[in-house]
């Protein structure tokens, strides 16, 4: 290779390292969020006890599950505040703030006295933790969704994307597998008693870590050339783009459902519901969301080079036509829990592949982040943060068959919503608004 040649790609190779830099520094602190986020449902079972009266393993689920609920309940709040800080200030400042905010809520859980000690007080401040988090959530999917489509390459978008969803279950992953590390090295009365509290004070300095890397994070450029900033960002939303933002929730419908059951909930409802062994659950998971994480780059290409559209539908549609399936091949086996995860999250990887370039491309620079914001977390929060809970409580009252089929009538919803959209691959992010 000549001189020539050489010298005319060393601008390219920089650019290259300038765009991978921030997005890993973002990365890395999107896995600790989550990784924060995960643990609480992965450690659900333990936390009912310490937080609530005593009662049956079945009650003192629901309880801590509702207050897992309440957690989602706050993140159309975190995405109006943090969607509109990040339109007005920019992204990388909006990530610091939603990860000081999950720090925080981390950490008052690790700390935070039982029920025994403090009584009524003890779930009070459960509530006030995931509160904390609830609205650090509600900010950073759509801020770092934004940050990621705003430093990509033209024609890259979705393969940048990508990172979005395996930063995330890299987090989730983590949470996981320091639960199988602790049930496998303390014995149960040490993790009723403490171990419980360790994924929770990792979890806060973790997220102190991913803070003080964001701050390392440059501005997208696409952001620094808007001139003019609105002055109520959501409200602005609600007046020029609404069709577009009931379009974000009717693609968030589906997927929130199926991504907080299948890869969220399973494990523990196979635990409760099929008797299957604590660890050999949480090995199931970890082996589904592996495969799910190495496929995601896959699925992010595919949406730059065929379109965002045709894979949404197959989420939409494979998900409706085999969720039904799926739940009547659980059983008591752990390889088959491991099969059913690993399907609905290949599925989903459709739509992560797809979703976030998608929604992103129908609002413009100055109100992208809160557009996205608001129906994408309230619309988790009200199916997304209730599956668990319904799962449970349909299960609880001889319902259980009922379920698949909401999980059926809300992808095919989001399957309409798919069929109605118009392709935006190959929109400049700069000019959108401006067509």
């Amino acid at each position: 290779m000549n001189t020539d040649t050489l010298a005319a790609d060393a601008p390219r190779v920089s650019a290259g390292r300038e765009r991978l830099r921030p997005l890993l520094a973002g990365s890395v602190g999107n896995a600790m969020e989550w990784f924060d986020w995960a643990t609480f449902v992965t450690f659900a079972a333990l936390l009912g006890p310490q937080f609530h009266p005593a009662g049956d393993t079945a009650t003192n689920v629901l309880q801590t599950l509702s207050v897992f609920a309440v957690g989602f309940l706050f993140r159309p709040l975190g995405g109006v505040l943090i969607g509109a800080y990040c339109d007005r200030h920019g992204r990388s400042t909006a990530l610091r703030l939603s990860l000081l905010m999950m720090a925080a809520g981390s950490l008052l859980i690790a700390l935070a006295p039982p029920y025994r000690t403090v009584g009524a007080l003890a779930p009070a401040l459960l509530v006030v933790a995931r509160a904390l988090q609830g609205l650090s959530a509600g900010g950073e999917g759509a801020a770092m969704s934004t940050y990621v489509n705003e430093i990509a390459p033209p024609g890259r978008r979705g393969l940048y994307s990508s990172a979005v969803y395996i930063s995330t279950t890299l987090g989730s992953l983590a949470a996981t597998l320091l639960a199988l590390l602790l049930h496998d090295t303390l014995t149960p009365a040490q993790l009723a008693d403490w171990g419980w509290r360790v994924p929770f004070a990792l979890g806060a300095l973790l997220a102190l870590y991913g803070w003080y890397l964001r701050g390392r994070m440059r501005e997208t450029p696409v952001f620094e050339a808007v001139r003019e900033r609105p002055g109520n960002p959501v409200r602005q939303v609600l007046r020029t783009h609404p069709r577009a933002a009931v379009r974000v929730a009717g693609f968030t419908l589906g997927a929130t459902v199926v991504y907080y059951t299948f890869a969220s909930y399973l494990p523990l409802y196979a635990q409760l519901r099929y008797g299957v062994p604590a660890n050999a659950a949480l090995t199931a998971a970890v082996v589904a969301q592996v495969v799910f994480m190495a496929a995601l780059p896959l699925f992010g290409a595919a949406a730059d080079r065929f379109g965002r559209r045709p894979l949404l539908l197959v989420f939409g549609l494979g998900s409706a036509c085999l969720a039904p399936l799926l739940f009547g091949l659980l059983s008591g086996s752990a390889v088959r829990l491991g099969v059913v995860m690993t399907a609905a999250l290949l599925l989903f990887g459709c739509y992560a592949g797809a979703a976030p370039s998608a929604t992103l491309e129908l609002f413009p620079t100055a109100l992208r982040s809160s557009g996205v914001g608001l129906p994408y977390a309230l619309t988790v929060a009200v199916f997304g943060g209730t599956a668990p809970y319904l799962i449970e409580y349909l299960s609880a009252h001889g319902h259980a068959g009922w379920y698949p089929w909401y999980v059926v009538a809300l992808c095919l919803i989001s399957t309409v919503s798919f069929l109605r959209y118009r392709e935006t691959k190959d929109v400049d992010l700069a000019a959108v608004g401006e067509r």
